[in-house]
C-alpha cells in the first residue's frame, strides 16, 4: 500500500559553514491518508500525523536505505503509537486505539492527555549492524515534538528544536500536517543560538503556517534569517507498508507447528490484519496444513 502525493515533501538545509541543520516538511496529504486508513479520531489523528512526521524529520538524518522506528508507550487512553520511517522517504504507523476522543484543552487538541505523561519513547534505529541501535527516555510531556527533542538532547546529546502539528478541520479531516528540527552542531555559537531560539519562538503554530500558504522552503528561511545555508535534499515523503502475504506466513511459522495445529483444529482458518495498512490476510485450512507440513520437514 502506497499513498505518494506531491505536496508530501521534505526539504533538508545546513548552515554554509556547517554549524546548523534545518529540516522542515509538509505531510498534510499522507497525515490525512493514515487518518482514513485507520478510521481514526481527530484527537487520535493528531497523535499519529504527529509521530508520523516526527519520523520523517528524524529517519532523514540516517544515511541512505538506513531505517528508524519510534515507540511511545504512555499511560494515556491511547496507549502507544509505533512509526516506521527510512532514510528515503517512506512512512508507516499506528497507534494502540484509534478511536480515542479527548476534549480540546482550549485552541488545541489534547494529544498530551491522549499519549499520557508517564511512560517511555524508545527510538530503534537500523544502521546495517549486526543489532540496531536503541534510545530509551522517559516521557516528559506528552507532547510528541517536546519528547522527541528531549530524545535528542538526552540519549544523543545534540541540541535540537523541533516543532510538529496537525490541524483538523470540523469534517475531521486533516487540513495541514508538517513539522520542522533544527540542530546545532559543534562547537555551539551562543549569539547565533539565541538569534535561532528568538526565531523560532516567534514563528506561531506550524499548522497555522501551512494553512497560510507558508512552504518548508519559507518556514526554514525564516528560521534561519540572515544565517546563509544550502540546500541539502528535497525528497517526497509516501505512506508505504512494507507488509505481504510471505511476511505474515513467516509471523505464522514463527508461531510453532502446536499453534498451527491448534489454528486447524480450532478453526481451519486464520485471518491476519496488518495493523500498519489494515490489509488483510486469509489464510484457509490448504494454506496452514502447507505451513505446518513445511515446519515438520
Amino acid at each position: 500500500m502506497e499513498t505518494l502525493q506531491k505536496d508530501n515533501y521534505l526539504l533538508r538545509v545546513i548552515s554554509d559553514d556547517g554549524g546548523i541543520l534545518g529540516l522542515a516538511c509538509d505531510t498534510t496529504a499522507l497525515v490525512e491518508e493514515a487518518r482514513r486508513l485507520h478510521c481514526a479520531s481527530e484527537t487520535a489523528a493528531a497523535a499519529l500525523g504527529r509521530t508520523l512526521t516526527g519520523g520523517a524529520l528524524m529517519a532523514s538524518l540516517l544515511k541512505r536505505d538506513q531505517r528508524l522506528a519510534i515507540k511511545i508507550e504512555g499511560n494515556g487512553p491511547l496507549k502507544k503509537i509505533i512509526v516506521e520511517a527510512d532514510s528515503n522517504g517512506a512512512l508507516r504507523g499506528f497507534v494502540g486505539d484509534p478511536f480515542v476522543e479527548l476534549p480540546p484543552r482550549g485552541e488545541k487538541i489534547d494529544v498530551a492527555g491522549a499519549v499520557g505523561k508517564e511512560g517511555f519513547l524508545t527510538v530503534m534505529k537500523d544502521m546495517g549492524a549486526k543489532e540496531p541501535y536503541s534510545g530509551i527516555v522517559r516521557l516528559r510531556t506528552g507532547e510528541i515534538a517536546t519528547d522527541l527533542a528531549h530524545y535528542f538532547t538526552e540519549s544523543e546529546q545534540i541540541p535540537t528544536a523541533m516543532a510538529l502539528g496537525v490541524h483538523v478541520d470540523p469534517t475531521g479531516a486533516v487540513s495541514a500536517a508538517g513539522g520542522f528540527l533544527i540542530q546545532t552542531l559543534p562547537p555551539p555559537d551562543a549569539a547565533r543560538v539565541d538569534r535561532l531560539v528568538e526565531r523560532i519562538g516567534g514563528l506561531g503554530p506550524v499548522t497555522r503556517m501551512l494553512r497560510n500558504g507558508r512552504t518548508p522552503e519559507t518556514i526554514l528561511a525564516t528560521i534561519y534569517g540572515d544565517i546563509p545555508y544550502r540546500i541539502l535534499e528535497k525528497k517526497a515523503l509516501a505512506l508505504r507498508c512494507t507488509c505481504s502475504r510471505d511476511r505474515i506466513e513467516r509471523v505464522l511459522i514463527s508461531l510453532g507447528p502446536q499453534e498451527i495445529s491448534a489454528l486447524i483444529a480450532d478453526t481451519g482458518e486464520a485471518a491476519v490484519t496488518c495493523e500498519f495498512c489494515r490489509a488483510a490476510y486469509h489464510f484457509p485450512r490448504q494454506d496452514l496444513e502447507r505451513l505446518q507440513a513445511e515446519m515438520q520437514a
